[in-house]
């Protein structure tokens, strides 16, 4: 019994309406004192004030079947992007209800606000919908949701909690990647920045012989097949396939750079995958390897159809190391896995001169067997302080010293360049973009 009304107790808040109801009861009391002539005006009306909550609480309780609510959350979050989750509520009272609504969100979110409003009335349904936005990845558990329903008295309310949806993962951003999926197969990459880079000649691999249309190159025209069809035929090719692009992201602590909460290293991951899956339907062969201090994972360029769900489950455990990205071990591994010359995509940045010159030597023997671009980070604050105007002695130092680093990073593209290595700067928010751009100008200049 004592279980039971402690259950019934902890589950019921009273709501402002109750308490500005009691303060009119206690001024009538205050009033009366004063005032002989209302009598038992005030009893009466606490007594009224009583009785309506003691009904209000009997309403709460009387259906057994009061409010149906379910939290629709997806099997796994999408990193970097925003998630849609849904809150499915169903009235289920005699009577039009009010409702409040507390989702215990994983704490990564740092929400403690997330509260929702509505009115349903009776046999109604209704569905919240709400984004989440994760910006690591990782295990994410949920919590309750915790619901607050209250009849037209509105003197009080019943708490139910439903139990969540538990733990829920968040992979790199495979949202991105079926957006990026449906348009390259659809030709329609340009809608998302995606520029279309001019073919220079043609690849010599073989596809067929066809009529000749306006618009094609004369210099492929198959003069024995003419002859034999007395009809102009031109000989087509196709891209050169199956060559290996291989993606290595840098895992040190370089890469753990914050930028508009996720790190370095998140958006190099997204892009990676988003990469991996362009190169896949070009009909390449994609690989994963990742260096920090030594070499922790490498998934050997493949093009079977679960290439792309083995590099999304070794990505999404990928975290920042805090040491010194050991080069001579990423030389080694690349000499013994890789048995062809290949694409190499290497994810890292470089915040001084004096870390390129570290790295530069390794960096010129692995363009020495493979075709190298080196992908690292612009710093967007330092471009916003060096663009602001100086406003005093102060503000001329810092736009000093942030023109200053941007000038090494320029100074970094020229150096890998002068040693024939590919370098792509850019910023965190076009890195996506830039980088499949920079794969389908590699490609249609034939550079593999």
């Amino acid at each position: 019994m004592e279980k039971l009304f402690r259950k019934f107790y902890t589950n019921l808040f009273l709501e402002n309406r109750l308490f500005i109801a009691l303060g009119a009861c206690s001024a009538l009391f205050l009033f009366a004192f004063f005032l002989p002539i209302l009598g038992d005006i005030p009893y009466i009306t606490f007594g009224v004030l009583l009785l309506l909550f003691l009904i209000d609480i009997y309403l709460l309780h009387s259906s057994k079947k009061a409010v149906f609510l379910r939290r629709d959350v997806p099997e796994r979050l999408s990193n970097g992007d925003d998630n849609e989750l849904k809150i499915y509520l169903e009235n289920f009272y005699p009577f039009q209800v009010s409702i409040g609504i507390i989702d215990e969100i994983p704490f990564q979110f740092q929400k403690r606000d997330l509260w929702f409003n509505t009115t349903l009335k009776t046999k109604e349904q209704k569905i919240i919908n709400y984004f989440l936005r994760p910006t690591k990845r990782g295990e994410y558990d949920f919590g309750f949701t915790r619901l607050f329903v209250k009849s037209p008295l509105g003197l009080v309310s019943r708490r139910f909690n439903i139990a969540g949806a538990g733990m829920v993962p968040v992979y790199p951003s495979f949202l991105k990647l079926r957006e990026y999926e449906l348009m390259a197969i659809s030709n329609r990459l340009t809608d998302v920045g995606i520029k279309k880079i001019r073919r220079v000649g043609h690849s010599m691999e073989f596809d067929q012989v066809k009529n000749y249309v306006a618009g094609d190159d004369f210099r492929t025209i198959n003069w024995k097949a003419t002859a034999r069809r007395s009809d102009l035929m031109v000989n087509t090719y196709t891209e050169e396939r199956s060559q290996h692009i291989y993606c290595v992201i840098d895992k040190s602590r370089a890469m753990k750079m914050p930028f508009e909460g996720m790190s370095l290293l998140d958006y190099a991951i997204n892009a990676s995958l988003i990469l991996s899956s362009v190169a896949l339907i070009k009909q390449d062969k994609a690989g994963l390897i990742t260096i920090a201090e030594k070499t922790k994972n490498v998934v050997l360029a493949d093009r079977r159809p679960t290439q792309l769900n083995k590099i999304m489950e070794v990505l999404y455990k990928e975290k920042t190391r805090y040491l010194e990205t050991d080069m001579e071990a990423l030389f080694v591994s690349l000499r013994s896995a890789l048995k062809q010359r290949s694409l190499v995509v290497f994810f890292t940045n470089f915040e001084s001169m004096s870390a390129l010159e570290r790295q530069l030597p390794y960096l010129k023997r692995i363009a020495k067997y493979h075709l190298l671009l080196v992908v690292f980070f612009e710093n967007t604050t330092l471009r916003t302080l060096s663009d602001d105007d100086a406003k005093d002695v102060e503000g001329i130092y810092i736009k000093t010293i942030a023109e200053k680093f941007a000038y090494e990073k320029r100074l970094m593209v020229k150096e890998l360049t002068k040693h024939g290595i590919l370098s792509l700067l850019t910023a965190p928010q076009n890195l996506t973009v830039n980088v499949v751009n920079r794969y389908l100008a590699i490609k249609a200049r034939q550079q593999i």
